[in-house]
């Protein structure tokens, strides 16, 4: 299976699945783009006191891997797309994607509105059938980690309709990223560090 493909330090810490046999095209097509996001994986630990940060537009742990990513060449992109059907433009709007290389697409969601999946998803459909993009990639939270946030105080500032495993993976099984080869990071329980 492809996943095998990825560090087995890597799984032991993140739930990890694929649609489409994205860990395969990430290995061979993209292998820089693969080790970038395999070495921030490694990189990544859920710090307590990143948790207990008050909210704001980015949280320190989205930006971590963003910044993480930027400094490996990645770079926020927002793509102009337009059809053109007998003469007649057709601006087919789409979102920016957080992190973007070469064909491979990179989106955080740690705690968003979970609409952003959908967002997301359609994006990468979009740009997949436009042969833009080859991969996309998601990193959200697993859904075990509330428990964590109601011990720590912090619960409701993670709620039940924010960006978790839970509500991305009924969105990825109806199929809203089309064809699109998907690989699917979440952070769990095993990234957490309580002493940082």
């Amino acid at each position: 299976m492809s996943l095998d493909l990825i560090p087995s330090e890597i799984r032991s810490r993140f739930h990890v699945e694929e649609r489409g046999h994205a860990c395969a095209i990430l290995h061979r097509d993209f292998s820089e783009e693969f080790a970038d996001l395999v070495a921030c994986l490694g990189s990544f630990s859920l710090r307590r006191s990143e948790i207990l940060e008050a909210g704001g537009r980015k949280t320190t742990i989205a930006d971590a891997i963003d910044r993480f990513l930027a400094g490996r060449g990645w770079r926020e992109r927002r793509f102009n797309v337009e059809i053109v059907v007998d003469g007649t433009p057709h601006p087919t709007p789409t979102h920016k994607i957080d992190n973007v290389k070469n064909r491979v697409g990179i989106e955080v969601e740690w705690n968003n509105k979970d609409t952003f999946f959908d967002r997301d998803l359609n994006n990468f459909r979009i740009l997949h059938q436009l042969g833009i993009l080859s991969v996309g990639v998601i990193i959200t939270r697993m859904s075990e980690l509330q428990k964590l946030f109601n011990e720590l105080g912090k619960g409701s500032s993670y709620g039940a309709s924010t960006t978790h495993w839970d509500k991305l993976m009924p969105r990825v099984s109806g199929g809203g990223a089309g064809g699109c080869p998907l690989l699917l990071v979440g952070m769990g329980m095993q990234c957490y560090d309580p002493n940082a």
